[in-house]
C-alpha cells in the first residue's frame, strides 16, 4: 500500500477509488482538525457550512481532507456509484477531485434508527497549520471507513467476506478483516493502533463476543471505541470501522 502527497492541501494520502482515499495524514507543520456537527447537514448545506469554516481558519478549501457521511438506507451497487458520481461534484469545484484521484478519505454509513431523509454530513476533517498545544502531539492522520470487502474486481457478494453469514464465526471474521484493513492503512503511513485518538465501530449486530479478542488486545481500543448504531454504505456489508489521530476536534 503506497501514499501520495496532495501538496494543494497539505496532506498524504492512500490512493483508492474515485469517490474517496483509504486515508490521509498532515505534512510536517500541519496538522488535522475534525469538525462534528451538532446536527446532521444535508450534503448541499455541509459542504457550505465546511466551507465557512475553513476559510475562517484562512485555509484553502483544498485543505479537507476527510468526511464523515450519514445516508438514509444501503445503496445498491448501481445507487452507490450514482451518489458517488454526484457527490464528487463539489471536490472538484474546490480544486480537489482531479476526475480521477480523490485524495479525501470517507466514511458513509446509514444509521438504523431515525437515519436523515438525504445524504447529509456528520462531520470533516481538514489541515491547519501546527500551533499551540495541539502541535505537540505530532503527526495527525484520519483513516477512512472501511468494511469486511476485499478489494479488486468483482461485485459485493464475491467480494463480502463471509457473505450473509450472521454467525458468531462469521461476525468475528468480517471484524478482524476490517480490523486487519485499518491497521494496514494506518502501516501505510507509518503508525498504529497505538497512535489513534478516536475509533469508530458501525454495525447493527453485537460484536461484544469478539471485542476483546479482535479489537481490545490488538490495540484498538486504546482511547475506548465508539459504537454507531448503523449499517455500512452497500446492501449485505454488515460492518464498518474507521480510526483517526487528531488533537483538535470542535462540535459546531
Amino acid at each position: 500500500m503506497t501514499t501520495s502527497h496532495f501538496a494543494p492541501g497539505n496532506y498524504r494520502f492512500i490512493p483508492a477509488v474515485f469517490q474517496y482515499s483509504s486515508g490521509a495524514a498532515a505534512d510536517p507543520g500541519h496538522e488535522i482538525e475534525r469538525v462534528r456537527f451538532d446536527r446532521l447537514l444535508p450534503l448541499a448545506e455541509g459542504f457550505a457550512a465546511a466551507a465557512k469554516h475553513i476559510q475562517a481558519a484562512s485555509r484553502p478549501l483544498t485543505s479537507f481532507c476527510a468526511c464523515e457521511l450519514r445516508s438514509p438506507a444501503a445503496f445498491t451497487e448501481d445507487g452507490f456509484r450514482a451518489f458517488n458520481e454526484h457527490y464528487v461534484k463539489t471536490l472538484a469545484e474546490w480544486g480537489v477531485y482531479d476526475g480521477t484521484t480523490n485524495p479525501v478519505a470517507r466514511s458513509n454509513v446509514c444509521p438504523e434508527i431515525d437515519p436523515p431523509a438525504e445524504p447529509s454530513f456528520h462531520a470533516f476533517s481538514f489541515t491547519r497549520r501546527s500551533e499551540g498545544v495541539s502541535s505537540l502531539l505530532g503527526p495527525t492522520f484520519v483513516i477512512a471507513g472501511g468494511a469486511e470487502a476485499r478489494g479488486g474486481a468483482g461485485s459485493y457478494p464475491e467480494r463480502i467476506v463471509r457473505y450473509r453469514d450472521l454467525s458468531a464465526d462469521g461476525m468475528r471474521e468480517k471484524v478482524r478483516f476490517t480490523a486487519d484493513a485499518m491497521q494496514a492503512r494506518m502501516e501505510a503511513f507509518g503508525f498504529g493502533w497505538k497512535d489513534t485518538t478516536g475509533v469508530q465501530a458501525y454495525t447493527v449486530h453485537d460484536f461484544h463476543a469478539v471485542f476483546a479478542d479482535e479489537l481490545v488486545r490488538h490495540g484498538a481500543a486504546r482511547s475506548g471505541l465508539t459504537w454507531h448504531f448503523a449499517r455500512p454504505p452497500v446492501i449485505d456489508l454488515e460492518y464498518e470501522m474507521d480510526c483517526r489521530r487528531v488533537a483538535r476536534e470542535v462540535v459546531v
